[in-house]
């Protein structure tokens, strides 16, 4: 029986290399329309990370399953993946301390303006004077937009550096101690730190608008390492300019990879090319799960992390 044939969006680690995985891989980045000539009729798998349409599912007529690398999966249309009985997975687990740290250290550097503080030190600055006083996490007020896996782990970085911590989500988790606020707006309306760590999607953008930034403050700070579709940039880039919140940390952006030129002359703003889950180890380990849970499905034993919305009874 020849091995199932799979469809690889983009470049991803491990899946290209893949070869003693048992399944047949192409590389859609390649030659797009030429793999699709040569094996769209065949393919049953597809492997990406940067989401896949109705279009192309309907070109691809015995596609299962679709193994996205990343524990967001916004970009795949999975109403439409459902519609046609194909199953959708992610990467949970596997990413979420690291972004936890990236996220941490994000929160850090913002507050504390070190990579201002870094240039400032190489321009030669430091010889004339001290770098200025920044802000502090001590005595802070942090509120998490999205208490999921990834947030609880941000949670608990949080309480160990003993700063209040409360949450807003969809529904209140009667398992979780920290307070509960049902809106985003509420929530920033008593926290002076915003966390985003929300999916993307219709029901979540520009969730963050010049009125949630309005209620974070003068000395409030944003952090968005969720999708940049969370936050509406143009608020914000206005909010940072005329002292309405002190600062922001964005490792997300609404049309990544370019980002607004009124966001980058900000100096109140940290900005990092979208870093979260971004080291050799994570990376490795969320290629693994895509690999895995393709293996997984073409043995039989059905998909390892499937999505909610997918038609996989669990």
């Amino acid at each position: 029986m020849p091995d199932p044939d799979i469809l690889v969006l983009n470049p991803m680690p491990v899946i290209a290399t893949a070869a003693d995985s048992g399944l047949a891989l192409h590389r859609f980045w390649e030659d797009r329309e030429g793999v699709l000539g040569a094996h769209g009729a065949r393919i049953r798998g597809v492997a990406s990370s940067i989401g896949i349409d109705a279009a192309l599912m309907d070109r691809l007529p015995k596609l299962e399953i679709i193994a996205n690398f990343g524990v967001g999966y916004d970009r795949v249309d999975v109403a439409a993946a459902a519609a046609r009985g194909i199953v959708v997975t992610n990467t949970p687990d596997v990413l979420t301390e690291e972004v936890a740290d990236l996220t941490l250290g994000l929160l850090l550097s913002t507050l504390r303006r070190l990579p201002q503080a870094e240039r400032y030190l190489r321009e030669g600055k430091w010889t004339q004077r001290p770098f200025p006083l920044s802000s502090s996490l001590r005595g802070r007020k942090v509120g998490i937009v999205g208490l999921g896996r990834i947030g609880k782990a941000i949670a608990r970085r949080l309480q160990a550096s003993l700063v209040e911590v409360a949450y807003h989500g969809r529904q209140r988790q009667m398992d979780v101690a920290l307070a509960y606020y049902p809106t985003v707006q509420a929530l920033a309306e008593a926290m002076d730190v915003l966390i985003l760590a929300a999916p993307g999607g219709a029901e979540t953008n520009r969730m963050v608008d010049a009125g949630v930034l309005a209620a974070l403050g003068p000395d409030g700070v944003l952090i968005n390492i969720g999708r940049g579709s969370l936050v509406d940039e143009a608020a914000l880039a206005a909010a940072l300019a005329d002292g309405t919140i002190l600062a922001a940390g964005l490792d997300v952006f609404e049309n990544e990879p370019n980002v607004p030129a009124v966001l980058i002359e900000r100096d109140n703003a940290v900005l990092l090319p979208h870093l979260g889950s971004a080291s050799v180890q994570t990376r490795n380990a969320m290629g693994q799960l895509v690999l895995d849970n393709l293996v997984s499905w073409f043995k039989g034993d059905g998909p390892i992390t499937p999505v909610p919305e997918t038609p996989f009874p669990r």
